[in-house]
């Protein structure tokens, strides 16, 4: 039988090895599944691995000699979106599997930052230029070749989008006055690409008023984050919220130490006194 505990392990130990990793080096594939392992560590993660390489290997088939920038992207959704049915989850959008790689997995659906993970796993394989757009409100990635580039939306079957798609889609996440910006053709680092999917568990977690479970998946975005001031402040208070208080100042410590803004060092710097004199 597989042991919680060593399964719990494993994933903690493969986030931490991601914490100094440089951007280029960055795997999210293997830190989505880390991550997902946290909350499963039953799941054995290698039939997960041998999943994302299948479908690497298959969409090198389906793009075949064609490894220009069309072919890529239909590659792509061919194989992901209609061969092996992955969408997004317009229904139950709120699911916490939604934001769980191998839930998305298993369901073959999931969040627009899930999915998008799923495609960059499988371009990077094959060494394709991709990376995940900053695009407000919906995560999208783009596929580069020959000094283009093409957007795919993962949510929506891997469609790909010109400039009105986007357009409108900006203005139906944010609002009607919205135009497009050349930020948000942005590429977005692959650290911020896996914290943008764990704290979709944080937000659904605090909504359901379950505080340990939002800590828990801050400290879940430590290990492979840990210069992130604002999650060390934010574990602080939660932790202080729940009467934790030795996590509590533990959290805003590393803050303090971590944080080079003299206002917050002095607001974090109090706040940690207080913790301490309610420790004695």
């Amino acid at each position: 039988m597989t042991d919680p505990l060593a399964g719990r392990d494993e994933a903690q130990a493969i986030l931490r090895s991601l914490a100094d990793v440089p951007d280029d080096a960055f795997d999210l594939g293997e830190g989505a599944l880390a991550l997902a392992a946290l909350d499963r560590p039953l799941v054995p993660l290698d039939r997960y691995r041998d999943h994302l390489a299948a479908l690497a290997t298959a969409v090198d088939a389906r793009a075949g000699a064609d490894v220009g920038l069309p072919g890529r992207a239909r590659a792509l959704a061919e194989v992901i979106a209609v061969d092996e049915r992955y969408q997004g989850d317009a229904l139950t959008y709120d699911d916490l599997q939604n934001a769980n790689m191998i839930r998305v997995m298993d369901r073959r659906k999931g969040l627009p930052v899930a999915l998008g993970i799923l495609y960059l796993d499988v371009a990077r394989r094959l060494g394709w230029d991709a990376c995940g757009l900053s695009f407000p409100g919906h995560f999208l990635i783009a596929v580069g070749a020959g000094g283009g580039r093409a957007i795919l939306d993962p949510f929506h079957r891997g469609r790909l989008c010109d400039a009105a798609d986007l357009r409108g889609l900006l203005k139906s996440m944010v609002g009607a006055g919205e135009e497009l910006d050349p930020s948000h053709y942005a590429p977005v680092p692959n650290r911020s690409v896996l914290l943008r999917l764990h704290n979709n568990v944080k937000m659904r977690r605090l909504r359901a008023r379950d505080p340990a479970g939002a800590v828990a998946a801050i400290e879940a975005m430590l290990l492979f984050a840990p210069g992130e001031v604002a999650l060390w402040h934010e574990a602080g208070l939660i932790h202080g919220h729940l009467g934790n208080l030795r996590a509590a100042a533990a959290a805003i410590g590393q803050a303090l130490e971590r944080t080079p803004d003299a206002r917050l060092r002095h607001s974090l710097a109090t706040l940690l006194q207080d913790l301490r004199s309610r420790l004695n």
